[in-house]
This record gives structure tokens, sequence and C-alpha cells, in this order.
């Protein structure tokens, strides 16, 4: 038995293997992907939801969201317990939030943060307050926009997260079943991938404060391209590598 088998077996059967059981394992074979399957996975200490099948989180985002998370409570530990009289409240945007897995493990961790989520496909809001709410996070800490990336928002942010749509389809990698399943939307990044990168590069000063921090998920080949945009928009940007060592994003800091 695979190990994608046993874990289906496991969490959405309980260990019976029923009649819907062996249909969902027919389904698997033909591509299906496992968390789509289950509906949900899990991310960090988070369980995400993925009740409108927005794109399933990897373990290469986990990896940098675990990285932010330590940064933020670095360079904002009172946020970890009370803040000073007149001290501003952490603020964070998820940007192209999709499950939402990134801005509600980052709540969950840091819940003296507000976090903002920014989506364009209207389907996803309600996974993203299902995720808020299962995880125990407050309504007050956060607030979901309809938004193709900054178009609903005025004020500023010392973080901004974001796994945008980033794949050059002309690479020619991406696994089948990931094309046929996943949201389009959420993978295609248009010419190099580069499309919407750029223009969160582009837009992400006019929401960030004095210093603040725009972490970017990306392919590989794009590092240069990402810094040298950055570096047009008053960013100095370093490229990190994912625990597989391939290099996978890259941190923004607004001069």
């Amino acid at each position: 038995m695979s190990q994608e088998i046993e874990w289906l077996l496991k969490e959405k059967y309980h260990g019976e293997k029923s009649a819907a059981f062996f249909a969902d394992c027919k389904r698997l074979a033909l591509g299906e992907p496992l968390g789509y399957l289950i509906g949900h996975t899990p991310f960090l200490d988070t369980v995400i939801y993925l009740d409108s099948k927005p794109l399933i989180p990897r373990p290469e985002t986990e990896f940098w969201t675990e990285a932010v998370i330590a940064d933020i409570k670095t360079s904002y530990p009172t946020q970890n317990d009370s803040r000073a009289p007149g001290e501003q409240q952490l603020r964070i945007l998820d940007l192209c939030a999709g499950s939402g897995c990134i801005g509600v493990a980052i709540a969950k961790a840091i819940p003296d943060a507000m976090v903002d989520f920014s989506e364009i496909d209207e389907r996803h809001l309600s996974t993203i307050e299902k995720n808020l709410t299962e995880n125990g996070i407050s309504k007050d800490q956060t607030h979901i926009y309809h938004s193709n990336l900054f178009e609903a928002f005025s004020g500023t942010y010392q973080y901004i997260v974001s796994n945008p749509p980033y794949i050059d389809m002309d690479l020619n990698r991406t696994d089948e079943s990931v094309l046929e399943h996943e949201p389009f939307i959420a993978l295609s990044g248009g010419p190099a991938g580069l499309e919407v990168i750029q223009k969160i590069i582009e837009e992400a000063p006019k929401h960030l404060e004095r210093h603040g921090q725009l972490w970017l998920e990306h392919e590989p080949e794009q590092s240069l391209a990402i810094r040298n945009l950055a570096r047009e928009q008053r960013f100095a940007a370093i490229t990190h590598k994912d625990q597989y060592g391939v290099e996978r994003y890259s941190i923004l800091v607004l001069q």
C-alpha cells in the first residue's frame, strides 16, 4: 500500500476500507490530488481545508512560511506578549492568498498581529474564512478581501507575503495532474512566469512601511530578474534556497 493510500485510509476513512475508499483510490490513481480527496492538508501548526479547490500548499511554501514567522518574532518580539503603549500593531498581508495557508499559519503563530488576505478568485474567500475559524483564529485579527492584488488596499504593512502564480509553462516541468486539477490562475505566471511577480514588486512599495519586507515564492530561474526588478523599486533583495537546495523565495526589503 502506497503512502498516499495509507494517508487517505487513515485521514478520510479512519481505517475502514469501504466502497467509497476504493472509489477514491481509483481517483487517486487517475491523478486527482490527495489533498482534494481528503479535503484538507497539514501546514505547519494548522490544518488547511481545500473546499473550493485552491492551490494545494506545498512543503516548499511551508518551509519559507516558517522562516518568515521566525523573522517576525525576532523583529517584533513584543507582538508575542503585549504591545507597549502607543506601539503600532503589526500588520501583515497575504497576497494571492488562495487557501490562506500562509496568513493562517502566521496569524496562529503570532496572535497579536493583524493579518489581511487578498484573493482574486471569489470562490476561495469562504475557504480562507473556514481555515481561520477551524484553526481558532479570532475574526478581530483578520480581514479577507476579494481583490486583484492591491486593488482593495490603501494602508501599509510591515510584511507582505505571497505565493503568486509564477510557473513558466515553457519550462514544461509541471506535473500533468497539477495542470489538470489545480487552478490554472494560481499556477501560470505568464511570460517567463514573471507577469504577476513584476506587478507585485512594482506596486508593493506603496503598501509597505519603510524597511517593510516583501517575501515572494518563485522559480529558481527567476531569481536574477526578481533582484533586478527589486532594485528598480528601491528594494534590497536576497534570494534563499528551500529545504531541497533550490532557490525558491526572495526577501525584498524596502529602502
